[in-house]
């Protein structure tokens, strides 16, 4: 408020004042008088009535005081009606004293104070690459440990073994698979000629067996020849029987004879017969053979390999070789010793010396101090002014660091009071080692600012169901402005519609103001003006 405004303002108050007290004086006056006359009409009124009914006589004692008793009363009474009367024409006349705020143009910051636990960004767990003895262990729980620094050794000896043990699993391995490979080789070469064989033999032997059957054929053809010419034989020699002598008969004789031998000893029929004796042979050592080479193919098919299972051969040999080579890799990077990845605190350490871990067993683990976070939590009211990639001074023991947000978490928790919050990570640009993981830090998120904008303090900004508003003076009565926030500091709020820079608004401070209540303006203290 400018000194004119202020001269003004005194000026009125004044006024206020003495026209309150001249209303005063003159009520106070009137009562007066009119309670005087009163008193006088009636004294006036009893001294008549007195002087008709009766001569004038001293008043007795009794009487007196009650009079002086009523006197004092009433004066009582009329000065407590005076003063409630003075004190209702002074309200009337100067109503609710308020205090105002000029709305300001001004830079705002808005910032999201709150406090989180340090933690790693970056942590690696180190696990026994082979059942191995350790043989010291160089660091412990808390210590600050440098890239490249050992934090255990294993003992060379055992080292040494494990080594030899891998390559022998890996020779192992690969002449297993070669001898896998040449008998199965093997078994399908014996399986092919099998096959081959199979098919031959049955051929000759249904030949064979097809030319023997026609050889049984022609001897049993030439048998039953010579059997119909001796038949024919004899009856002939029955015709000629009446003439024994005759030459007729005697040469019927004679190939009766001859046909008898004939059919005994014919040389056509012995040489088919020998010849069927050789096929019988063949024919039998064929199918000999033919059982050799089923017994063969049984065999070659049970012990040679499917592609399934050539396949599974394959594979599981590369995984046996593949592992071995992984143990001899691990045990040639392991053998000067467990380094630290990158600079840290040791969190863990889950062996002691002397002790055999299961390949594959925790042994200690290392947390980044060079890529540090600090963790927070973010309550509703302030989910959605927070983002990724905003600035934050974080503060741990006293030393200021410059961080960023880098992750908000898409769940809510529940806090100890029950309320649910929202995990959200700031990240540490400038970490040193002055930084110890797990301890709380300070933590400042700059979420949004805003240049040369309309301010108030944030208190004098009300809420209803409509929306938020301010208390204005206006004409000596209380009106109710309808505004439109932005962002907001500690202090102050951003005003983006319903008010103007240098516009007045009263300071609710614990007043129930109501809209059209009569208000008087109290001078601004200086320091609301700025």
């Amino acid at each position: 408020m400018s000194k004119a405004e202020k001269k003004m303002a005194d000026n009125s108050i004044a006024t206020s004042s003495t026209t309150t007290r001249d209303k005063e004086e003159a009520f106070m006056t009137k009562t007066t008088d009119s309670l005087a006359g009163e008193a006088q009409d009636e004294t006036s009124g009893k001294g008549r009535k007195k002087k008709q009914k009766m001569p004038k006589k001293p008043m007795d004692k009794a009487r007196k005081k009650k009079i002086i008793r009523r006197s004092v009363l009433g004066g009582v009474a009329l000065v407590i009606v005076l003063f409630f009367i003075r004190n209702s024409l002074a309200a009337q006349s100067m109503g609710l004293m308020v205090s105002t705020v000029t709305a300001a143009v001004q830079d705002l910051e808005q910032n999201l104070s709150t406090s989180g636990t340090v933690k790693s960004e970056e942590a690696k767990t180190y696990f026994a690459p082979v059942a191995v003895k350790v043989g010291t262990v160089d660091a412990v729980v808390g210590d600050s440990v440098k890239k490249g620094q050992s934090l255990l050794q294993f003992d060379a000896d055992a080292l040494e073994e494990a080594k030899q043990m891998a390559q022998l699993k890996l020779q192992a391995n690969e002449g297993g698979y070669a001898s896998s490979i040449y008998k199965n080789n093997k078994y399908i070469a014996e399986l092919g000629e099998a096959n081959v064989n199979l098919g031959v033999l049955e051929q000759q032997i249904s030949d064979s067996e097809n030319y023997v059957k026609e050889l049984e054929q022609k001897i049993n053809d030439k048998k039953t020849a010579l059997a119909h010419e001796g038949t024919l034989l004899q009856i002939s020699l029955l015709d000629w029987a009446d003439q024994p002598d005759s030459e007729e008969y005697l040469n019927l004789q004679k190939l009766v004879q001859y046909n008898s031998y004939e059919q005994q000893n014919n040389k056509e029929v012995a040489a088919w017969q020998k010849e069927i004796d050789i096929y019988q042979e063949k024919i039998a050592a064929y199918k000999e053979y033919r059982s050799e080479m089923k017994s063969q193919k049984s065999a070659s098919e049970g012990g040679s390999m499917d592609s399934g299972s050539r396949s599974q051969l394959e594979a599981n040999t590369a995984m046996e070789k593949m592992n071995n080579q992984d143990t001899l890799t691990a045990i040639a990077e392991v053998e000067s010793g467990m380094m630290a990845d990158f600079n840290g605190v040791v969190t863990e350490v889950e062996i002691v010396e002397g002790a055999t871990p299961q390949e594959g067993q925790k042994l200690l683990t290392v947390e980044s101090t060079e890529k540090v976070k600090v963790e927070i939590t973010v309550s509703k009211y302030d989910l959605d002014k927070i983002a990724v990639g905003q600035s934050a001074k974080i503060t741990i023991a006293g030393k200021e660091y410059e961080g960023k947000v880098t992750k908000i978490n898409r769940m809510a928790t529940t806090n100890a009071s029950g309320a649910a919050v929202v995990g959200a990570e700031v990240g540490i640009e400038n970490p040193d080692q002055s930084i110890f993981l797990g301890v709380e830090a300070k933590v400042e998120v700059h979420m949004a600012t805003a240049t040369g904008v309309v301010t108030v303090p944030v208190e004098v900004v009300n809420a209803d169901r409509e929306g938020d508003f301010v208390f204005v003076a206006e004409d000596g009565v209380v009106k109710k402005k309808r505004v439109i926030t932005g962002i907001s500091s500690d202090t102050d709020i951003e005003i983006q519609e319903g008010l103007t820079a240098g516009e007045a608004v009263i300071m609710t401070t614990g007043q129930e103001l109501e809209e059209g209540t009569p208000v008087t303006v109290l001078p601004q203290n200086p320091g609301m003006e700025e």
